[in-house]
């Protein structure tokens, strides 16, 4: 029952010092404070290295062993340490926050490392320089160091805790009742590095899974689109296969990554120090986003730079299509409606008024050929897409990106979402400017289901296979397919 007591302390912690309002505040993600106490590390055991041999050169010996030499060794044993110690799981935030319960696993890595080091150096037969006074002072003074470290790395990480200045990944948690009664909040950001947000108890039965279910789950994904999570925590028994199967079919309508937790069996038999030493690595994946976090602060990149600069390139001719507009008819120079973009979430998209009417209801015509509610300007516009231009301000805002699936309106978007399997799937990327669809002939009019049922494929194919060259490629294919005049 270690897990409750674990609870209670680490809420304690959290709660125990309330900020004080004005004070500078210093963040460090959950993420990111392994890496901050890693470098810390480092330095002071090169800086260990350097000055224990000053020490002893200028106390016991008139030898000279040279900085230089002592440098890059404190900085071979610093570099190693850190890897060593990383790898051991000694710069997980549950042994920072209880340093004592580690010592010898601190001083059993660094003492390997040193004697690394030392053998290393009799194999350079003695050439470089170091006698083995200087190594043992430079080994007392790194051992002195990093105790001193961890002492401070407990009371900084307490601390950052209290004032909230250590946020982890903004979850939701979607479990069974019996699960989520032994697993506190404060325990998934001390073991887990999870925010909870919101979590979804489901209305379990035995036998078959209820409809209350599938509402559960659906509260849970509308929760998650509106309060911007990373992903879903499951915390399930690990024997409910068939509760597992039908979370893991709802959750594939979200693009968010999903987690399973080891349940309370698992944890029960690893005890503490694995999951202080382990931690994430117990974590089953369950869904994956679509990009990774590089991929998506690449095509995030390309998109800014790519849209700023057409914006200001494109800047003469926005400015003589919103006269022309305003010249040809009564109305706003530019049209907005909602569209559905990431994850589901609403966006007000831009583009220049081409139609007499403005429809962003219940019900949304599709325009037509010879459709009569285009104005004059807008029959020059739409065939060319130069009604779409001020999109582009919509992807330097981040609602849209250059390349990705069409965003329809929410009419539709309500209407083939029942009609056409998967459809909800197009929004596990950013709605596009562009997409694979439309560089392949599905662009304009979908008169006919089977039409949009081919374009939803395409969106799909692209979603499964994104790639830097395929946007690339895609923008190119664009520059040609507008020159085509299908839409109208």
């Amino acid at each position: 029952m270690y897990f409750n007591r674990l609870s209670q302390i680490a809420e304690t912690e959290v709660h125990a010092e309330t900020p004080v309002a004005g004070s500078p505040r210093l963040y460090v993600s959950y993420k990111n404070i392994e890496a901050v106490v890693g470098l810390v590390d480092i330095l002071l055991i090169t800086f260990a290295s350097v000055f224990g041999g000053l020490l002893y050169q200028f106390l016991w010996s008139a030898q000279n062993s040279g900085i230089v030499v002592n440098l890059g060794i404190g900085l071979a044993e610093g570099l190693l340490y850190a890897y060593v110690a990383s790898s051991r799981g000694l710069y997980r935030l549950p042994v920072l926050l209880a340093p004592s319960r580690y010592l010898s696993r601190i001083f059993v890595t660094l003492a390997i490392v040193v004697l690394f080091a030392a053998i290393f150096l009799i194999f350079l037969k003695g050439n470089a320089g170091l006698s083995h006074g200087s190594m043992i002072t430079s080994a007392v003074l790194q051992i002195s160091l990093l105790l001193l470290a961890r002492w401070l790395a407990e009371k900084t990480s307490r601390s950052l805790m209290a004032k909230g200045s250590l946020p982890g990944r903004r979850v939701i948690t979607i479990g069974e009742p019996s699960e989520l009664m032994r697993l506190s909040t404060a325990m998934l950001f001390r073991y887990f590095g999870m925010n909870e947000v919101a979590r979804v108890s489901l209305a379990t039965t035995k036998g078959s899974i209820s409809d209350d279910v599938l509402v559960d789950i659906d509260r849970a994904l509308h929760a998650a689109r509106e309060s911007g999570v990373d992903e879903f925590v499951v915390a399930l028994r690990w024997s409910s296969k068939e509760l597992l199967e039908t979370l893991r079919e709802r959750l594939r309508a979200s693009p968010l990554p999903a987690h399973l937790l080891p349940d309370y069996t698992i944890r029960s038999v690893l005890g503490q120090r694995a999951l202080s030493t382990s931690g994430p690595t117990l974590c089953l994946e369950i869904q994956r986003a679509p990009l990774s976090t590089m991929e998506r602060a690449v095509k995030r990149a390309l998109d800014f730079v790519c849209a700023a600069v057409a914006i200001v390139f494109l800047s003469p001719l926005l400015l003589l299509i919103a006269v022309a507009i305003k010249l040809d008819s009564k109305g706003p120079v530019i049209f907005r409606q909602r569209r559905n973009g990431f994850n589901s979430k609403q966006f007000v998209i831009y583009k220049f008024r081409s139609m007499t009417v403005q429809e962003d209801g219940a019900v949304i015509a599709q325009a037509r050929k010879n459709d009569r509610r285009v104005t004059r300007v807008g029959q020059i516009l739409r065939p060319s897409s130069m009604d779409e231009l001020p999109q582009l301000f919509n992807v330097l805002k981040g609602d849209m990106s250059l390349v990705g699936p069409r965003p329809h309106a929410l009419a539709h978007d309500n209407e083939y979402k029942v009609l056409i399997a998967k459809y909800a799937f197009r929004h596990h990327v950013k709605p596009g400017m562009t997409g694979w669809a439309q560089v392949n002939g599905l662009r304009g009019e979908t008169g006919r289901l089977e039409q949009m049922v081919d374009r939803v494929k395409l969106d799909l194919w692209y979603v499964n296979h994104w790639s830097l060259g395929l946007d690339i490629n895609i923008l190119l294919r664009t520059c040609f397919e507008v020159l085509r005049h299908r839409a109208y």
